[in-house]
């Protein structure tokens, strides 16, 4: 895990490439070095139906979730937060420069207890990397 979702307001389409944001936000993910990067997940859902500040319809938003596993110190998952807000940031200046539009960023640790997982992908990346 890190699982990053994305919640964003359908009127940002027209000025923003969801998919490549998505891969924006991986290979940013993926720089930090602390992430397993068979566990990276980003997944977009657009919002049809919202409402923001006075109710001017003009306004968008863009509100990312990161839910990751326990056994990363502050300092680390700020450093990493940081690097990951900083490229979506960056990707979503031309929003800013042309529209009203709020973007935010949380991360949320989950408890090992209570957090259960499949997953063969790491066993596939480490076996492609020892193939070539």
């Amino acid at each position: 895990m890190p699982h990053f979702s994305i919640e964003y307001s359908a009127n940002l389409e027209p000025r923003v490439d969801i998919k490549e944001l998505c891969e924006v936000v991986r290979k940013a993910a993926a720089e930090t070095g602390i992430f397993p990067i068979g566990g990276i997940r980003v997944r977009a859902i657009r919002c049809e139906h919202y409402a923001i500040a006075d109710g001017k319809t003009d306004y968008g938003f863009l509100a990312m979730l990161l839910r990751l596993g326990e056994g990363r110190d502050l300092p680390a998952r700020q450093k990493a937060g940081e690097h990951v807000f900083g490229a979506l940031s960056s990707y979503l200046d031309p929003v800013f420069a042309n529209s009203k539009f709020a973007l935010s960023f949380d991360m949320q640790i989950n408890d090992a207890a209570t957090s259960w997982k499949r997953n063969n992908i790491h066993n596939a990346l480490k076996a492609e990397a020892a193939n070539g």
